[in-house]
């Protein structure tokens, strides 16, 4: 059986904690950031856990 290949777009988007859990950055940090006000893009910045309802399938996306 071949190898699974590590989906690229996803290993460039998350990254896994030392406990096993799977980390995320926020959406809507990258750019229009005129409009936005700071308390929002100050609460973009800090990074998340991926949704115990999602985890399945990001695993999979990472080959993991």
């Amino acid at each position: 059986m071949p190898k699974v290949k590590t989906n690229s777009g996803a290993k460039k988007r998350f990254a896994l904690t030392g406990s096993g859990k799977i980390k995320r950055k926020h959406a809507f940090k990258s750019h229009i950031l005129t409009k936005k006000t700071k308390k929002q893009k100050r609460n973009l910045t800090h990074s998340g856990l991926v949704a115990r309802v999602d985890v399945k399938e990001v695993r999979d996306l990472l080959a993991l």
